[in-house]
């Protein structure tokens, strides 16, 4: 009897010690597999323009008309939608974004309300969220050949985009902006909530961006009569377009995704970037309750993985570990004080 207590002693010591080994290196360990950006991506975000707040958008058959000069429409309804899917090339390291992203007025339909179209792809880091040392690193379409198919040019960039590092701080970081193709600071500007969840608020600002020299197409640089412009005088006047931009996001930190995002656009036309002539675009668009809560419901799915391996599961293995093991220990000692007393009495 003696001996079969101490094999069960035995064996619950070296099941408490293996438990709580294994509650120590789960969450160093596996965490570190978990805490990624899931491969699984599929997400659509629609952000829509601000009830109440200036809403402008230029009417572009206004420019070519024969008579009259440049119209700009008020009270415009916008709605920008993005589709982002993770493509080839990925791995457990790496992944690529693409997002595919219409902005369009929402008071006509098909052609006639779409403003702008972007096909965007960039190869980032799962953890951190930055494009991949590599050249190039990301390809940017805007436009369509012959037969309809998107032209993508080659990009190459730094700073984070549609994702955050895991375990966001409270600090500044890069931020490429698309329509610039160049890179910010986006700043750190408080801790809120948004539904109960914690996200921390970071704030970007776009200077006054000459769009002629980020992209030579012709819509950025328009010759036209004075008086299309609303000027007077009869010879023509060249006006470059311009782009300024105030971007705001609302991160959950512990995974780095963006819940909530809102962009104040302005593009205009003018003869100087400090002078405003003829506004193209004014806007300032934020993802609707819709996308909000469909971000959290994925969120929360990284959230609730980060947890079983991180706490409860540790926790949990810990708790077992400890009491195999000190199970075991008593059994070994009433084992060894039976086997005493046994010996005693011959």
């Amino acid at each position: 009897m003696s001996n079969g207590r101490r094999t069960i002693a035995c064996f619950l010591v070296g099941l408490g010690a293996l438990l709580l080994v294994a509650a120590v290196m789960i969450p160093n360990y596996t965490v570190g597999k978990v805490a990624k950006t899931p491969l699984d991506l599929r997400i659509t975000t629609i952000a829509k323009n601000v009830p109440g707040e200036e809403s402008l958008v230029l009417d572009s058959k206004s420019l070519t008309s024969p008579e009259g000069s440049a119209r700009v429409d008020t009270n415009v309804p916008i709605v920008s939608q993005r589709f982002l899917t993770v493509e080839e090339p990925s791995d457990a390291d790496q992944m690529t974004v693409q997002a595919g992203q219409t902005l369009r007025r929402d008071d006509r339909e098909g052609d006639t309300g779409l403003l702008t179209a972007s096909i965007d792809r960039v190869t980032i880091d799962r953890k951190t969220g930055e494009p991949i040392p590599v050249s190039p690193n990301g390809s940017i379409a805007v436009s369509v050949d012959k037969s309809g198919a998107s032209v993508a040019d080659p990009s190459q960039r730094a700073g984070l985009q549609y994702r955050f590092p895991i375990g966001t701080e409270k600090k500044s970081y890069p931020y490429f902006d698309l329509n610039a193709r160049a890179t910010y600071d986006i700043e750190y500007v408080d801790e809120t909530e948004i539904k109960g969840v914690p996200v921390y608020h970071f704030r970007q600002t776009i200077p006054v961006t000459n769009m002629w020299d980020v992209v030579q197409a012709p819509t950025n640089k328009l010759t036209l009569p004075a008086a299309k412009w609303g000027l007077e005088g009869e010879e023509p006047v060249t006006m470059t377009r311009f782009y300024t931009n105030t971007r705001d996001v609302w991160v959950e930190p512990k995974t780095g995704a963006v819940l909530k995002g809102g962009e104040q656009i302005h593009l205009f036309y003018g003869r100087s970037a400090g002078q405003v002539d003829v506004t193209a675009l004014k806007s300032h668009l934020v993802f609707d309750e819709k996308t909000i809560d469909a971000q959290l419901a994925v969120t929360q799915e990284s959230l609730d993985r980060l947890t079983l391996f991180g706490q409860t599961l540790p926790i949990a293995l810990g708790i077992l570990g400890a009491i195999a093991l000190v199970g075991g220990i008593v059994l070994g000692v009433l084992s060894g004080g039976s086997r005493g007393r046994r010996t005693g009495r011959f």
